[in-house]
């Protein structure tokens, strides 16, 4: 590294998103106990494992080809969309492509100093927002899923579709910014959006619980086994989101020499570039969760599932802007959101019956598309980023790109895969389980040796306690 300075700015900032990850790794842990005790106890080994494989298996995957996308299709797909303007190469990402030095364990004092430093820290930062995605998904389908079929799926999303929707969303010179001056700061679209999209698409295609639904088609309350194990795993997810919103900024950036300043100007900028503070997201976040709490005790009657799922939820629908919301308009959209997506989820599943086992698609989807529109009108004339086709500051937030984005997210990346995919899965006998494992339980099914040795164990206590007089 050059100077004192860029090397001091280097470290922090590898420093800065090691810690994040660390974090961010508690919304996994979080997700895994919420699912568990979500399910029914005939099928928590199950659920447990489902989610748990998404860990090694999207992150081999991203590792080959994941965070290579973000980086070469930030202008489109090469291929088919925009192929020509695409400005990288497989040879010219040399901090992205898996079997570049810069993907090891190599230090450079020239040229390649910063990327030798933080493109591993930054990868897992990426990486934890693909495992989140995919988690998301997982939720929605417990208790009926084929593993497999979940996984594939889990690589579908987290180690591709949501890393071009980043790449063209979540990029200083991604093309929907630059084109349709999207703005998502905390990936309301850019992560949430999809990943409701996605379960969405998945559910239509996997059916009901047995025993979801009535004769008359009025849904039944299939009821966690365990609310603690939801409550602990809801409150890890906040916790995790922390580390998600920090991860989402750059900790110390120049933004003078790169706007082309006369001197330097230091900030935190978010994932545009665009100027921001960790003092401000702090407020905004908070603010937000306080808003969905609130409104979720109001609108639910005091449920406690939903109302913690409304304090998610409305965290997503204000984090398109919350770098640039007042901390008053956070809670404002977090609030309105709320009684939208709860009321969403209970129309579509008696009118489609959809059974989403966790209101993953309207605390992620309906609340990620409702935070990336209502962005479009709260922060119209504003700034998507601080970069757009070569020059700084020219890419405006528009109802209409916000609009346009929010399909694309949804409906485009998220649910038409899925949709496909899953329709593939579901023909070939791939998709759902039998409906005897489903009846007596995924982990019977799956893991009866340790059942039945525990049946024996049992036996074998209540015998020896009789010969001993004990009973």
């Amino acid at each position: 590294m050059e100077d004192q300075l860029g090397a001091l700015t280097t470290i922090f900032t590898e420093v800065y998103y090691w810690i994040t990850v660390v974090f961010m790794f508690l919304i996994h842990v979080g997700f895994c106990m919420y699912e568990v005790g979500a399910s029914r106890r005939k099928n928590m080994m199950h659920t447990l494992m489902k989610n748990t494989m998404v860990i090694p298996l999207v992150t081999v995957t991203f590792f080959y080809f994941g965070w290579y996308i973000y980086f070469g299709w930030n202008n489109g797909i090469p291929g088919i969309i925009g192929a020509d303007a695409t400005p990288y190469g497989l040879t010219d990402i040399n901090w992205a492509a898996p079997w570049s030095p810069l993907m090891g364990n190599t230090l450079s004092s020239e040229g390649d100093g910063y990327w030798s430093h933080i493109n591993g820290v930054f990868w897992a930062a990426f990486l934890l927002f693909s495992w989140t995605a995919a988690s998301i998904v997982s939720g929605a389908v417990i208790e009926r899923i084929r593993s497999g079929a979940f996984w594939l799926l889990a690589v579908l999303l987290g180690s591709f579709t949501w890393i071009i929707d980043a790449a063209w969303g979540w990029s200083p010179d991604g093309w929907m910014v630059q084109l349709l001056g999207y703005h998502d700061a905390y990936a309301s679209g850019v992560i949430h959006a999809i990943a409701g999209g996605f379960a969405l698409g998945v559910l239509i295609v996997l059916g009901p619980r047995i025993g979801k639904f009535r004769a008359d088609g009025t849904p039944r309350n299939i009821v966690p086994h365990n609310p603690w194990l939801v409550t602990i795993g809801l409150f890890l997810i906040y916790t995790g989101f922390w580390g998600f919103y920090v991860a989402c900024n750059i900790p110390i950036f120049n933004i003078g020499e790169a706007a082309g300043m006369e001197g330097a100007f230091y900030s935190t900028t978010n994932i545009y570039l665009a100027p921001t503070s960790t003092s401000a997201i702090t407020l905004n976040f908070l603010m937000s969760l306080s808003g969905g709490l609130m409104m979720g005790y109001l609108v639910s009657k005091g449920d406690a599932f939903w109302t913690y799922s409304s304090g998610l939820g409305g965290v997503i629908a204000a984090s398109a802007g919350n770098d640039l919301y007042h901390p008053i308009q956070a809670m404002f959209v977090a609030a309105v959101a709320v009684p939208i997506f709860y009321k969403m989820h209970g129309w579509v599943e008696r009118t489609f019956k959809i059974d989403d086992a966790v209101g993953a698609v309207a605390v992620h989807g309906y609340a990620g598309v409702i935070g990336v529109v209502a962005a479009g009108f709260m922060l119209w004339g504003y700034p998507s980023s601080m970069y757009a086709e070569g020059t700084w500051g020219q890419a405006i937030i528009t109802p209409w790109g916000q609009a346009a984005g929010a399909f694309i997210m949804f409906f485009v990346l998220g649910f038409a895969p899925a949709w496909i995919v899953s329709k593939i899965l579901n023909a070939m006998g791939m998709l759902r389980i039998p409906e005897r494992v489903e009846v007596a339980g995924l982990d019977l099914s799956e893991f009866h040796g340790r059942y039945l040795d525990e049946a024996e164990v049992d036996a074998a206590e209540e015998q020896e306690a009789r010969n001993r007089g004990l009973i």
